[in-house]
């Protein structure tokens, strides 16, 4: 699927299920594609649900930012164009990144096209050193690599938690092999430039608090126990804001959860979605 995001940019989306059923909509992390939510989109679609899985603007097969604009407010934007043209209320799951825009949208004047939030592992005041740690890998292997295999060492230094798949070849949803030969992670660079995504580590906290304690749709927060980015703390703080959220910590997962312990991630977010739509 392509939608016309904001500014005439192009979103590219896959949708999974019935159309006809509730809407659900993914927002992926920084660096990531859709295709992070694959797997979660086909449990949903056989839950009965209709998922929308999108790329950001600058990733996967949307376009990139010919102005390089990856403020959070064009990322709104592109969220409530696509929502229009879907043209039915929706559920919006988003992890980091797309968590920020998703929970920002719930402010915008047409708000009322989003009627549930799943965030995960992101809240309004995240820890400092978890979010650099963060860009500094968003923001490094500009030279790109020679290797998949070497791409797939810089992901394993990063997510030390995890198993280094055997095969490395699944990587290559998220990377592009330029004239050069080597290979580039499949977004824009200028995503990490002072209007894009490094913006947010303090500027926006104030509005996310202004936007959650606003919130009265329903709210999952998910958060991986093994997060450097949500503490506990900021938990208990954001739970203070927006006292009727409900909250699942997944014991086994860091800051992508949804990718460390998918299954249950999903079951959280289909029990969820179902507990507040009816689904035949």
């Amino acid at each position: 699927m392509t939608f016309r995001g904001y500014g005439g940019i192009d979103i590219a989306g896959d949708s999974w299920g019935p159309t006809d059923a509730p809407l659900v909509v993914f927002l992926h992390g920084g660096g990531q594609t859709r295709h992070s939510w694959k797997d979660s989109g086909l449990a949903l679609a056989k839950a009965g649900l209709h998922a929308v899985l999108l790329d950001a603007r600058g990733h996967g097969d949307s376009d990139w930012a010919a102005d390089g604009d990856y403020r959070r407010d064009a990322m709104v934007g592109d969220l409530m164009a696509v929502l229009a043209q879907l043209d039915k209320p929706a559920f919006v799951v988003g992890a980091s990144m797309g968590g920020l825009t998703g929970l920002l949208a719930t402010a915008h004047p047409e708000r009322e096209r989003i009627t549930g939030l799943v965030l995960v592992d992101v809240v309004p005041r995240p820890e400092r050193a978890g979010v650099e740690r963060v860009l500094e890998f968003l923001g490094g292997h500009r030279e790109g690599f020679a290797t998949v295999e070497e791409a797939a060492d810089a992901v394993a230094e990063y997510l030390p938690h995890r198993r280094r798949p055997r095969n490395p070849e699944g990587l290559l949803r998220n990377l592009r092999q330029r004239a050069d030969g080597r290979w580039y992670w499949h977004w824009d660079p200028a995503m990490m430039s002072r209007r894009g995504a490094g913006e947010d580590i303090e500027l926006h906290s104030e509005i996310l608090e202004s936007a959650a304690r606003d919130l009265t749709i329903p709210v999952l927060l998910v958060r991986g126990a093994l997060s450097d980015v949500v503490s506990e703390q900021g938990v208990a703080a954001f739970r203070a804001l927006v006292p009727h959220a409900d909250y699942t910590e997944i014991g086994t997962a860091a800051h992508t959860a949804a990718s460390d312990a998918n299954d249950e991630f999903t079951d959280a977010v289909v029990d969820f979605v179902r507990a507040h739509v009816d689904v035949d």
